[in-house]
């Protein structure tokens, strides 16, 4: 904050007396506590600050200078300064770049601030002038006292290199305890909190004894750090004699023609370099690496960091690759050996594969799976690089927010490494690997970077030919790997990151797909873990599919593989125990080995009710059906929202209302219902946040029920989006939704018209199981949906109040 820093005596003013104002303009000090008598440069910058030098200049050039408590505080408050302060006079002011000013004051005397007059634009206080009290006569323990603290400031200052001749005359020719305390306090740096302490202390005698407790701990504090200076540099000397002198050893052996390890480990190192195949830039800055490392010493450590580093680059597979295997029907048999159904993947791998052998040069495609949790995304990726015959890498992402996990940490810093990519790439041992980037979808951002955009470098073929790890700093050929990313959405995906894959997406399984699963690849594959052989547990198909049906909820085949575990254990267990096989397990008689059914496919609504209509949502885990409730109460036409709905849902359920009233008389309800009712529309599962495009249809239906009267259809669901006009709009995950359907038992699915293309990608087992009605007006729904009848008035649930 200050240039330097001098001290002016009352007798330098040349007799001059200053009247000191009541009312004066104040400035904040950042990290500076003034004395009276200091002659300062300040530097000013903030407008509050240049608003009170500009007034003080119109006066008598006086100004309140007092510190702030907290000197990162850009706009501090009355309470965030200190109260007592000092009154300065502004000698001179000198104009600096952009709008800043240096001003050189001399501190005058000491002042309270008794009230704050005005704090915009600028700080205006009511002071009150110090007094302060010197001994009228010097005692001879005083004399004492003033030469021990000149003696111990001579030396904190002499220890700091601050202590000159012009100081030391300075300190001797006072004479008065106070003064003598605040020309030291202006010249040695307190702390901000032991400075103001004695700025405040205005006994000139108690102010030195507070100082001299003060320098006693500057002094120790000092002492300790030179001796750790001293230290260090003595250390540094004996290091480089050390240097030189093992240099001299080893010209003594070239001479006698002897080598030491070091050299031998050098030369090792270079022929390791050149076997490496590196690139040509590359091999270079290795070898200046190495030639570095030759001249250091090897046991500091920058010569471990520059060894590490060249074991990274040696290491790495430059020019080592595997041959694709390129025969389409093997690809073909080994996907379908792995792999049960996902026919458009495996559709698209042999595309690329044909591709691939027509024109070797062609660059890779960047695939993304998008599904549920436990459908197979990461084990298609081993697949993949089966039938290409490729190693096959996979790194997981998921709650990774610092950039350098992407691009590697600087070589700066302690413990750096490549990132995950580099690193990756030298476990798979060649530089074409299926890599496999999990999670994408869960990276994290902060102050650290951004992960996702360290990836659009990785990701996009047109730059990934040269791409730079920052532990490296040497380009790295990545368009040879096959990058394969997964997620379980991609709305959290940034859009230039997600523009750059092809993304796939992966359903759920159907039951019968589950069973087909289950049987060729779950179930051999847990007997093998558990070391049962083959025809110890007798599982019918019957029987996993009551495990699928009544212990399993989910879209993939993760929670089944766990029960299908949880069988293999109590056999095993019974054969630990002594008792024979086989044993078989029934439909009869699972309920011993897993408890009761935990799911039980029923309809969750035993009966048609009013003011109640079943939608299908979809999730990242699969889809779910959710009952919409609706009530009518005695109001004035309020609409009530309740279970965490998000913004779409609430605007859905706005228009669905706003279609209600326009066309209340046509459905059979009074013209005046949001006069004397309020609607109050509940998704039970509160604590669950809900949101998307696909409720408009449900709450819409669930609405007019409860106003009209009529009971809903329980056995059959809808989803949709809906417009003021009654239209209905498409939505995504119909066979998500129609599986979450046939898992609650419901046979009857209404769709929008514009949905009817989406059907081709729905198992034609579930398309029989299932009729889609195709909707394209709200009108059609309510035919579908409403029954004629009115309910017995016990059950009419959605009944006014």
């Amino acid at each position: 904050m200050t240039e330097e820093v001098s001290f002016s005596s009352p007798e330098l003013m040349e007799g001059e007396s200053i009247e000191v104002p009541e009312v004066l303009p104040l400035m904040a000090i950042r990290d500076i506590v003034l004395f009276p008598g200091m002659v300062i440069p300040l530097f000013v910058g903030r407008e509050r600050s240049l608003a009170a030098v500009s007034t003080a200049l119109e006066g008598e050039k006086l100004l309140a200078l007092v510190t702030q408590k907290d000197p990162m505080d850009e706009d501090p408050s009355p309470e965030r300064l200190y109260r007592v302060g000092v009154v300065g006079l502004i000698i001179r002011t000198f104009k600096l770049p952009e709008d800043r000013l240096k001003v050189l004051v001399q501190v005058l005397a000491r002042a309270e601030i008794e009230e704050f007059l005005q704090i915009d634009p600028f700080f205006r206080v009511r002071i009150l002038p110090v007094g302060e009290r010197e001994p009228e006569s010097l005692s001879v323990e005083t004399e004492a006292l003033m030469r021990s603290v000149r003696e111990v400031a001579e030396k904190v200052l002499a220890l700091r290199g601050l202590l000159n001749p012009d100081i030391s005359s300075l300190l001797a020719s006072v004479e008065e305890p106070g003064r003598l305390s605040d020309l030291i306090a202006a010249h040695v740096r307190f702390r901000i909190s032991e400075a103001q302490d004695l700025l405040e202390t205005y006994d000139g005698l108690e102010r030195l004894k507070k100082l001299y407790r003060y320098l006693q701990r500057e002094f120790e504090i000092a002492s300790l750090q030179a001796k750790i200076q001293t230290e260090a540099q003595e250390e540094m000397a004996r290091s480089q004699r050390e240097y030189f002198l093992r240099e001299q050893l080893r010209a003594i052996k070239r001479e006698l023609g002897e080598t030491d390890e070091l050299e031998a480990e050098i030369e090792e190192l270079r022929e390791k370099i050149k076997k490496a195949r590196m690139p040509r830039e590359v091999e270079k800055e290795a070898l200046k690496q190495l030639s570095r490392l030759e001249m250091m010493h090897p046991d500091t450590a920058e010569a471990t960091v520059i060894r590490t580093y060249l074991d990274w680059l040696i290491e790495l597979p430059w020019k080592k690759s595997t041959r694709d295997r390129l025969d389409l029907k093997e690809a073909k048999r080994i996907l379908d050996e792995d792999h049960y159904n996902l026919e458009k993947i495996k559709e698209r791998l042999l595309e690329y594969l044909a591709v691939k052998k027509l024109n070797p040069e062609a660059k890779g495609p960047i695939l993304c799976f998008v599904g549920p949790p436990g459908v197979g995304k990461t084990s298609l990726g081993r697949s993949i690089a089966r039938a290409l015959g490729r190693k096959f890498v996979r790194v997981s992402l998921g709650g990774v927010r610092d950039e350098a996990e992407i691009r590697g940490h600087r070589r700066t810093y302690v413990g750096a490494l490549p990132g995950r990519i580099i690193q990756g790439i030298k476990q798979a041992g060649v530089n074409n690997p299926v890599f496999m980037i999990d999670e994408v979808d869960k990276l994290c951002s902060d102050f650290q970077g951004d992960p996702s955009a360290a990836l659009l470098e990785v990701l996009d073929p047109e730059q990934n030919r040269e791409f730079v790890d920052h532990y490296l700093g040497v380009p790295f050929d990545l368009s040879k790997v096959m990058f394969i990313a997964t997620a379980n959405m991609t709305d959290p995906i940034p859009p230039a990151l997600l523009d750059r894959m092809e993304v796939i997406y992966l359903s759920g399984y159907t039951p019968e797909e589950k069973l087909v699963i289950a049987r060729r690849y779950l179930l051999p594959r847990q007997l093998k873990e558990h070391g049962l052989a083959e025809g110890v547990l007798l599982l019918s198909d019957r029987t996993i599919f009551r495990v699928i049906s009544e212990y399993t909820s989910e879209a993939g085949v993760r929670e089944l593989e766990r029960k299908l575990a949880a069988l293999c254990r109590k056999v095993a267990r019974k054969l630990a125990e002594g008792e024979k096989g086989p044993f078989r397990i029934t439909p009869a008689n699972l309920h011993r080995y897993l408890g009761p059914p935990e799911y039980v496919e029923e309809l969750s609504q035993e009966e048609d009710e009013v003011g109640v209509a079943t939608g299908l949502a979809w999730t990242p885990y699969g889809g779910e059906v959710l009952y919409i409730e609706v009530t009518v109460m005695e109001g004035k036409g309020n609409l009530i929202l309740t279970g965490q709905l998000g913004e779409v849902m609430k605007e859905s359920a706005q228009a669905a209302l706003s279609y209600i009233r326009a066309r209340a008389k046509e459905l059979g309800i009074s013209t005046k219902f949001y006069e004397k009712y309020d609607l109050h529309i509940h998704i039970p599962s509160g604590a669950i946040p809900k949101d998307g495009p696909s409720a408009g249809v449900t709450m819409a239906v669930a609405m007019i029920s409860a106003l009209s009267g009529r009971p809903v259809r329980k056995d059959v669901a809808m989803t949709g989006e809906i417009t003021l006009r009654g239209r209905i709009l498409p939505v995504g995950g119909i066979k998500e939704k129609s599986l979450a359907a046939l898992r609650k038992g419901i046979r009857k699915v209404l769709i929008p018209e514009k949905n009817l293309k989406d059907l081709e990608d729905i198992p034609p087992e579930l398309r029989r199981r299932i009729e889609f009605v195709p909707v394209k007006h709200l009108d059609e729904v309510l035919s579908e949906t409403l029954l004629k009848t009115r309910p017995p008035r016990g059950r009419r649930r959605g009944k006014r109040t």
